[in-house]
């Protein structure tokens, strides 16, 4: 049985990796983003040939930063790439910052807002990702080409609930309740936004009024080096759970020490 990591766990492999030396931050990230690319196009063949839509949205942290990756190599193959960004610009991660400037030499980046996402921000997002219909005026399934609609949100460090995108996550819930409506193919990178990696569970919000859905559920997960005890609980409710690996060492070497 492949071991289960924790969140915590898994930081810690990835950090010794870094301070040994045999990786850096910016490579994992880009691996990261490549297997998530990897993984689109082995569960759906018919994206593998031609340039699609995809519509990316990006949150504050390193999952963002895997976002923008994923958005850069989308684009490279000749894909019409959308970005919406959740954070502020200058508080992203090293690296993250470094793939969200090497998205926006090229291309634009729709700001969602932050902490709380605008109106006009995510009603861009929602026709972006083609979430506008009327249910009742369109009961016909959508004959459009498929897209991607990637959730780069939050990642494995989430601890609290997803407040802010109302709307937006309103949006998504609509994408997955109705996929014989639309021809959206949902990816999560490395745990769908709104799950607690280590106990699975949805994080509930304390105003669900104002925050009625907690949680995005995609059709392809795609985690890396080890599946988290989230994709346990995940694939017993259905979820494809895709694993890639990133070219952590099974065992962390020690750095060597300085030559004389």
């Amino acid at each position: 049985m492949t071991e289960l990591l924790t969140a915590a766990q898994m930081r810690s492999l990835e950090q010794a990796a870094i301070e040994s030396g045999a990786v850096t931050g910016l490579e994992l990230m880009e691996r990261a983003g490549v297997g998530v690319v990897d993984a689109v196009l082995e569960e759906w063949p018919e994206l593998a040939t031609g340039a699609h839509r995809a519509v990316v949205l990006c949150g504050p942290g390193n999952n963002g930063g895997d976002g923008f990756v994923v958005a850069r190599l989308l684009a490279e193959r000749g894909w019409e790439v959308e970005v919406f960004f959740y954070g502020v610009k200058d508080k992203l991660p090293v690296e993250a910052l470094r793939n969200y400037e090497r998205f926006a030499a090229d291309h634009s980046i729709v700001p969602l807002g932050f902490p709380v996402a605008t109106a006009a921000a995510q009603a861009a997002f929602a026709e972006a990702a083609g979430s506008t219909k009327d249910i009742a005026a369109n009961p016909e399934q959508d004959d459009a080409p498929p897209f991607l609609v990637v959730d780069a949100l939050f990642g494995i460090g989430l601890r609290r609930p997803i407040t802010g995108l109302s709307d937006l996550m309103q949006r998504m819930d609509y994408l997955s309740v109705f996929p014989d409506l639309n021809n959206r193919r949902i990816v999560s990178v490395d745990v769908p936004s709104g799950f607690d990696t280590d106990s699975g569970a949805i994080i509930w919000s304390d105003t669900p009024t104002q925050d009625p859905i907690p949680a995005i559920f995609s059709d392809l997960v795609v985690t890396f080096h080890a599946p988290k005890p989230v994709h346990k609980k995940l694939r017993t409710q259905d979820f494809k759970v895709v694993v890639k690996d990133i070219g952590l060492p099974v065992s962390v070497p020690k750095k060597s020490p300085p030559e004389a």
